[in-house]
């Protein structure tokens, strides 16, 4: 096969199939911006993929940063010892009744942008900055999902800070990471003094499962930019996907260390049992891990391989945006109804620290929410906002109320809004009703059948709105659902574990279907006609989707798809080629609805020593089952490595 990748060609694609061709598509074509001379090549073999075992450097610490929604946090272990799970300082700060084991993901700027502080202290100071002071200084809450939801992320993607100001979003999860990178790595040597600093860290971060490869690379990248690895040991640095590492976490617990919903009875029968998990399945039990987070809900699926305990994933991650944080935007919503939603949106911009000072008040009642609760919960409105309401509205909150048409929320004797349990809990319904669905939908896919248990982990796992909600849906299926006892830290210690053996999860599906536009040889009946290219009396069909690995294809961990590329003229230095992609997987063209264009393999070549007059043929592989899609190069005919990278963020 000989075919021409798109993107300029720049170079040359070398495949197996007779019927691809050199040819270049021809002037406007949707794949082609620019064109230059291609030699024409011998078709070579393609090896077929193959499995190569992952190779890691050594190193003498693991810390993993679970960068949450609403909270995060770090814990480590030494390759010494790589069970012994230690788990970051307690907090300054925090909110009476809430353990604080990690930190709001509030970080504050100062007004010429600066970093100040993050969780607790930033959260804490800005509640006591003058109000007309506020107004001036940049602070950044629940950020993380402005990632998640941005349909053209790039590294100038901006985020708006509480006041309205913006800056480039790399820069604010930067300050983030680099913060914990601090924190970190001072623990780490107040706890051991000898250990040095330099290659001894393997990095981790936590992102959800849902995310696509651009956002991935978005953490990445502001981890190079907050210092926690350099782009030549990029290895240093892991990216775990969260459920999987909740399910790293889980297969480890005893049962004594999970609530069963179906019984209720943490203490009793066999969750009593003092055997892991992974020692009470057999050879090739099922289960689902349920991360509910602050941000989305993400959904993984695991069958455990005995003897050495790996994981194989039976369905792609799949999820949505139904986190915790739907309830507050739920409780916002509710506001508006009652005090008009111009109201709300001028009081975040005009008295932002105070809007802060009432989700604070909501988040502390939220938790309390139950099915069973019986009494009204009361909820704080800040002096700010009252006596901004009447300035506003020349009348006070309690005449709002009455004329109201929510009639589940009333003014208290103590000045607080009184709000019915029932009201509370129908704040809940939206998001709650958007994972059971996501879950009932999972488990109706023919790949899930046989599924023994459902893991309920993550942050919002710790509500019992929640939970009730999910063993009445649920439990009549047969299925268990189970919460582990530190449900909120799971993540963050399956992430350590992960980085110790990256290798635990063996087997998973590729979410999309990814490959390049190629040439291929016209076949009347079969191709298009408007795809008819005819060139030195030749007939070709452009724009030809080569696929490399398809939507839901089962991809081993360091298994390799091979190509082979060449550059197009004498002394060329790079080597550009389009990655597409697409959710079907018998997409035929790169123009097909659903096909775009999301990346791009470059691959970086040093000048020829002209030892070799022929052909330079570069040789690149790719990798689909990890975390991250990787590519390595290699010159055959000096067999040097070739700079090779995958680039999912410019446009």
């Amino acid at each position: 096969m000989l075919a021409v990748p798109d993107m300029g060609l720049q170079g040359l694609y070398i495949g197996s199939s007779p019927e691809r061709s050199p040819v270049p598509s021809p002037p406007g074509s949707p794949r082609t911006q620019e064109s230059c001379g291609i030699a024409p090549l011998t078709p070579s073999q393609s090896p077929k993929p193959e499995a190569r075992a992952p190779q890691h450097a050594p190193f003498s610490v693991v810390v993993a940063i679970d960068f949450g929604t609403t909270s995060s946090g770090y814990a480590f272990s030494f390759a010494s010892d790589p069970e012994a799970i230690h788990m970051m300082r307690k907090w300054e700060g925090g909110d009476p009744g809430v353990a604080h084991q990690k930190t709001p993901t509030c970080l504050l700027l100062t007004p010429e942008g600066a970093f100040h502080s993050f969780g607790y202290t930033a959260r804490d100071y800005y509640h006591d900055l003058d109000p007309e002071e506020a107004r001036d200084w940049l602070y950044f809450e629940k950020f993380k999902m402005k990632i998640h939801s941005a349909t053209d992320l790039t590294l100038k993607t901006q985020l708006e800070a509480v006041n309205g100001k913006k800056m480039p979003a790399l820069e604010v999860f930067a300050h983030a990471l680099r913060f914990f990178k601090e924190h970190a790595l001072q623990e780490l040597r107040e706890q051991c003094p000898s250990l040095p600093e330099k290659d001894t860290v393997r990095w981790v971060l936590t992102v959800p499962a849902i995310w696509k490869q651009p956002a991935k690379q978005f953490m990445r990248e502001a981890a190079y930019l907050a210092g926690l690895v350099s782009r030549e040991d990029a290895e240093q640095l892991l990216i775990a996907l969260e459920p999987e590492a909740a399910s790293v976490y889980c297969r480890k617990l005893r049962l004594h260390q999970l609530l069963d919903l179906s019984s209720r009875a943490p203490g009793s029968g066999r969750l009593g049992e003092r055997r892991s998990i992974d020692s009470s399945f057999r050879q090739g039990d099922r289960y689902v891990v349920a991360d509910c987070g602050g941000g989305t809900v993400d959904l993984t699926v695991h069958q455990l391989e005995q003897p050495h305990g790996t994981l194989k994933e039976l369905y792609k991650a799949s999820g949505g945006p139904y986190g915790a944080v739907g309830v507050d935007l739920a409780f916002e919503q509710l506001l508006g109804r009652i005090f008009g939603e111009d109201f709300i949106t001028t009081f975040k911009r005009q008295r932002p620290a105070a809007w802060v000072d009432l989700t604070i008040a909501f988040e502390a009642r939220k938790r309390t929410a139950g099915p069973h609760r019986a009494g009204a919960l009361n909820i704080s409105l800040p002096f700010s906002f009252i006596d901004f309401y009447r300035k506003q509205r020349g009348h006070n909150v309690e005449t709002a109320l009455r004329r109201s048409s929510v009639n589940f929320v009333k003014w208290s004797s103590q000045g607080m809004l009184r709000m019915s349990c029932e009201a509370m809990n129908e704040l809940f319904q939206p998001t709650v009703s958007g994972i059971i669905q996501h879950i009932e939908a999972l488990l109706a896919r023919p790949e899930v059948q046989g599924v023994k248990l459902l893991f309920l982990v993550g942050g919002f796992a710790e509500s019992a709105v929640l939970q009730h909600a999910v063993q009445a849906a649920l439990g009549a299926r047969g299925l268990r659902v189970v919460v582990p006892h530190d449900v909120g830290l799971t993540i963050l210690k399956g992430a350590v574990l992960f980085g110790q053996a990256p290798g635990v999860v063996r087997v998973r599906r590729s979410p999309l279907t990814y490959g390049v536009g190629v040439l291929n040889r016209f076949v009347a009946g079969r191709h298009p006609p408007e795809k008819l290219l005819v060139r030195d009396g030749r007939r070709w069909c452009t724009d030809v989707f080569e696929r490399f690995v398809a939507a839901e294809q089962s991809v081993a961990l360091g298994e390799e798809v091979r190509r082979s590329y060449c550059p197009a003229r004498p002394g060329q230095r790079r080597v550009l080629i389009n990655l597409y992609c697409c959710a079907a997987e018998d997409a035929r063209f790169i123009t097909d609805p659903g096909v775009r264009k999301c990346g791009a393999l470059s691959l970086e070549l040093e000048p020829s020593d002209g030892a070799s007059p022929g052909r330079r043929e570069i040789r690149a592989a790719m990798q689909f089952g990890d975390t991250e899609i990787k590519v390595t190069a290699v010159d055959v005919s000096t067999n040097r490595s070739v700079r090779a990278a995958i680039d999912f963020l410019s446009h």
